[in-house]
């Protein structure tokens, strides 16, 4: 006679704590970044304009690869799309439109409300749904990575509009691309590369280098991957040349960034999975110093101020990660589309081994 267990079902895969640091980690750059934004532009912010041109060489890159890294098993299957629809699409419908309030509020004026033209950061949302929905359309190419190059190049010859975030999901794109090319052996083989650390850090300090002494010329637009050669106002021949260069040092310390980011679980890994949270909600916060004069404080535009400011951002991209922050608001940043969705089949679940008595 035969006896089975009870069916169980299929426990999730854990959380790599590896992947939880270096999200937590970007998100507190991209925290970092928009705090040190409105004064970059001043006289005498030379160190904080160097600091911010190192920052935004790397920490889109890092979040647009990992991003192509999760975007693996993505094959369009019913209860994917399921999950872009209710994790990325509407999320990105819903706070698109309350940021423009939060804006239109603020500033006192009247804004159009443009359901596919990003708000701001929220690109990013738009750009990682159409990412994501083509991932299998790039697992028929031959060559994923040369034609996405080649994409992001010939895209500098064109001038895209705000709709859908198209000039930045172009140039971001070879990065999504390699995130979804690169496999586990890869990392690992990054990883266990004698003094990998050092030549890390030598990486970013040859670079900081560099930003410093390209502060007080450098147009940060080159950074944030939008423009064309017609809206940066160069030639296309130039913008091939300029637009590689920062592609390149993107590339470079992204593997470097990743080389030292912790393999194991740290006392800020369990944030690592609140990385969204903090990334739709501090905007709000930062519009609202911004357009209410905060930064004209004179006390910001010194050393003193910039560390105070520097520990802030730090300390708010923490806090909007935590649990309690998560679970008040996720009916908001992981809404429910139960109503508008058929649903959801029933997943198989695994049976226990049949023993005999």
């Amino acid at each position: 006679m035969l006896l089975a267990l009870p069916p169980v079902a299929v426990e999730a895969p854990p959380r790599d704590p590896f992947f939880d640091n270096a999200k937590l980690l970007v998100i507190v750059l991209v925290v970092l970044g928009h705090a040190w934004e409105p004064l970059v532009g001043l006289p005498g912010e030379r160190p904080l304009r160097a600091a911010y041109l190192l920052v935004y060489l790397f920490h889109m890159p890092v979040f647009v690869l990992v991003s192509g890294w999760f975007s693996q098993s993505f094959r369009g299957e019913p209860r994917q799309l399921r999950r872009l629809l209710t994790g990325v699409l509407a999320p990105f419908l819903l706070w698109n439109t309350l940021l423009t309030l939060w804006v239109q509020w603020l500033a006192g004026t009247r804004l159009a409300l443009a359901p596919l033209t990003p708000t701001w950061v929220l690109w990013f949302l738009m750009s990682l749904f159409l990412w994501r929905i083509t991932a299998p359309l790039w697992r028929l190419v031959r060559w994923p990575v040369p034609v996405a190059l080649a994409v992001f190049l010939l895209s500098g010859a064109f001038t895209f509009g705000p709709m859908l975030s198209l000039a930045r999901t172009l140039e971001f794109l070879p990065y999504f691309v390699i995130g979804l090319c690169l496999r586990r052996e890869h990392l690992d083989r990054l990883l266990a590369l004698r003094h990998v650390r050092l030549y890390a850090a030598a990486a970013f300090a040859a670079v900081a280098a560099l930003a410093w002494a390209a502060a007080p010329s450098t147009d940060v637009n080159w950074l944030y991957r939008s423009g064309s050669s017609g809206s940066l106002h160069v030639s296309y021949a130039r913008w091939l040349a300029e637009s590689s260069v920062v592609f390149l040092l993107g590339l470079l310390l992204t593997a470097a960034f990743l080389a030292l980011v912790p393999r194991r679980a740290t006392w800020f890994s369990g944030l690592g999975a609140g990385t969204m949270y903090a990334f739709l909600l501090h905007p709000f916060l930062q519009r609202a110093l911004l357009l209410k004069g905060w930064y004209r404080w004179s006390f910001l535009h010194h050393p003193g101020g910039w560390l105070l400011l520097t520990a802030g951002a730090v300390a708010l991209a923490l806090l909007l990660c935590t649990a309690p922050v998560r679970r008040l608001l996720r009916p908001l940043v992981e809404p429910r589309l139960g109503r508008l969705l058929r649903p959801e089949p029933e997943q198989p679940v695994q049976s226990g081994a049949q023993i005999r008595p």
